[in-house]
């Protein structure tokens, strides 16, 4: 058994792969062509939203957000974004490589989402904009949220990297109930293990804002709107031909792969009656789109070191939070209990769209079995 077999994940679609490949390579187009203005349009009609543009992966997405918001002058250097402290790295990259200032909240020990009760405790003067991740495929949004924003007049940046498909019950800024749509601009990630992954790095900025997808499309082509014109010292940011094929090909599978790793939930959450494993919260039907199943145990490396034993392969997201990282010295100070005690606590088990009942069955047993071996 594999974590997760990506190789076989993409051998169902491989056909039509490798015909857009070809088809691609037979253009002599390769950069900023009409695959990539398909996936655009068919990834914003998916999500509800107006604009999606297109850039090289997940982080560049958010940074582009960011850096968008600076030249307009609706964020500023030096002001804060509130973000959840239990997060991958990559979210804190974008938020201080822009030189603002992540301010860490803890997460809902059930969720495991940013805790947004906590939030506007945390808002001050500086505070321009929040900064939700949509953890593991669960979405984080809700009606607490929303009317902190709305009172503090914050900008709303989603974190979907690992939650495209994933609906909210509540509905969004413009309506729009699915992940990446329901704030003012979302980053996202298109790293091939994603739910929605393609043959290499890529990425994607959505929103309904007008000016600001034409800010993200032109820092993301060099500050360059026009050739050899440039109106911002921008990056290089942009998806090939061939990522906007591929993802063109796997979107139209994403919703039955997505209710596949919901059933495989279902049959976990059935099958596990460990008391010493916390499973994760479903949430309403949706919601969580299961990007990864993510257990909690106080034996969590007794436990991946038995299921290893057992050929059953398991992954820690994440080990070592953000504000722990050697890169970011200056927050080492901070106490963010829940979030650390979840660093020690939380196991990735194998979740994909080929993974098998049987496959799920055969880990749950073995969890259990581990369980009663601890308690003896």
């Amino acid at each position: 058994m594999k974590f997760q077999d990506i190789q076989k994940i993409n051998a169902r679609y491989a056909d039509e792969l490798k015909r857009v490949a070809t088809e691609v390579i037979d253009s002599g187009w390769y950069l900023l062509g009409e695959r990539v203005a398909t996936f655009e349009k068919d990834l914003a009609v998916y999500l509800g939203c107006k604009h999606v543009v297109a850039c090289a992966n997940g982080l560049d997405a958010l940074r582009l957000i960011l850096r968008a918001y600076i030249e307009q002058g609706r964020l500023h250097e030096g002001d804060e974004v509130i973000v959840p402290a239990n997060t991958y790295i990559a979210t804190i990259l974008a938020i201080t490589d822009n030189r603002l200032v992540p301010i860490f909240v803890e997460p809902s020990p059930m969720t495991l989402n940013l805790d947004t009760s906590l939030v506007e405790s945390r808002i001050t003067e500086r505070t321009g904009a929040i900064l939700p991740v949509h953890l593991y495929g669960r979405c984080c949004w809700d009606s607490t949220l929303v009317e902190v924003a709305y009172r503090h007049n914050l900008l709303f940046i989603e974190d979907t990297a690992q939650a495209v498909g994933a609906v909210s019950p509540y509905p969004g800024l413009h309506g729009s109930h699915k992940a990446g749509a329901l704030g003012h601009a979302a980053g996202i990630s298109f790293y091939p293990s994603k739910n929605l992954g393609a043959l290499g790095d890529s990425g994607a900025v959505a929103t309904d804002d007008d000016e600001l997808a034409a800010t993200v499309r032109t820092l993301a082509n060099y500050g360059s709107e026009r050739r050899y014109y440039n109106s911002y010292q921008g990056l290089n940011s942009r998806m090939d031909e061939l990522q906007a094929a591929f993802l063109s090909v796997k979107l139209l599978y994403l919703d039955s792969d997505n209710a596949h790793r919901c059933r495989l939930a279902r049959l976990y959450d059935e099958c596990i009656t460990a008391q010493t494993i916390t499973k994760p919260l479903a949430g309403a039907e949706g919601e969580h789109i299961y990007h990864q199943y993510v257990v909690r145990t106080p034996h969590r490396d007794k436990l991946a070191a038995y299921l290893q034993r057992h050929d059953i392969p398991t992954l820690i997201h994440y080990p070592i939070p953000p504000h722990r990282q050697a890169c970011y010295p200056r927050y080492h100070q901070l106490s963010l209990p829940i979030t650390e005690q979840l660093a020690q606590e939380v196991l990735s088990l194998p979740i994909s769209p080929v993974m098998t009942t049987d496959e799920v069955k055969f880990v749950a047993d073995t969890i259990n079995k581990f369980s009663e071996e601890v308690k003896s």
